[in-house]
């Protein structure tokens, strides 16, 4: 039987819109941060938004397994050994450092895995009450409005990239640093966002060293959506369905992803 995840957008957008007004937004600027085994950030909103969400995912799609950010790893292996139905993945807070310190930049992401690929893509912006979404071959979407790469007349030389430096290699960071071939850079800290922003055509480049599944599935659709492309360092393609970190180099544009990846290249 098809299943029409065109269909599917609209009830999720409209749970986690909820889900993040009454567990997220509520505790934004006034909530404890705690660290992780990892050196992470969590606070009690992760958590609560992973329980809320989970409960309602199964209760709607009882068949569907789901993996959480905030699981355990061997909870995580467990769910992706049970993924031959489908399988929600979860990033319940992404930009937690943000959140617990009051910057207004973070997000919710939810991408449905089916057959080993990604066939919808939902991350949500509670602050600006953006809903950005992707469908496997049927195209990408902000609040409804179609997105799509379009003409962009602009040089590499004056594109603005969104870089995190602190995952790159640091012969590489420097490098980029000291030899950009861009006009400006950011950094927001929410990766789930930078897909989107890209997407969005906000900004035009964009190079991440370490992503997890959570932080990029329905990113990665979002951006391919809307006519972007992307690959890790090595060329590979970011999404592969495992839990290991993948780097992302990406561009709205094909011609200044192009560019942007022979540069790096040469970095390496």
């Amino acid at each position: 039987m098809m299943i029409d995840y065109q269909a599917m957008i609209a009830p999720l957008q409209l749970l986690i819109q909820q889900t993040a007004s009454e567990e997220l937004l509520p505790h934004f600027r006034q909530i404890e941060r705690h660290f992780k085994a990892d050196g992470s950030i969590v606070t009690e909103a992760d958590l609560a938004m992973q329980q809320r969400l989970a409960g309602e995912l199964q209760q709607r799609w009882p068949t569907i397994a789901l993996l959480g950010e905030e699981m355990s790893e061997v909870q995580q292996q467990a769910q992706m050994a049970n993924s031959h139905r489908g399988l929600w993945v979860l990033d319940p807070l992404d930009g937690t450092n943000n959140f617990a310190a009051g910057i207004p930049c973070f997000s919710v992401s939810l991408a449905l895995l089916v057959g080993g690929e990604v066939v919808l893509g939902i991350i949500y912006d509670p602050i600006r009450e953006e809903h950005f979404s992707a469908v496997a071959g049927e195209g990408a979407w902000l609040n409804g409005v179609r997105l799509a790469a379009g003409e962009e007349a602009l040089p590499l030389s004056k594109c603005i990239a969104q870089i995190d430096f602190k995952r790159l290699p640091a012969k590489m960071a420097a490098q980029i640093a000291s030899q950009p071939p861009y006009s400006s850079q950011r950094s927001f800290g929410s990766g789930a966002l930078d897909w989107c922003w890209l997407a969005a055509g906000r900004v035009q480049l964009y190079l991440h060293g370490q992503q997890k599944l959570w932080d990029y599935s329905a990113g990665q659709l979002i951006l391919r959506e809307a006519g972007g492309k992307s690959c890790t360092l090595d060329g590979e393609a970011v999404f592969n369905g495992r839990l290991e970190a993948r780097s992302v180099v990406a561009a709205l544009q094909p011609l200044h992803f192009e560019a942007w990846r022979d540069y790096l290249l040469i970095m390496r």
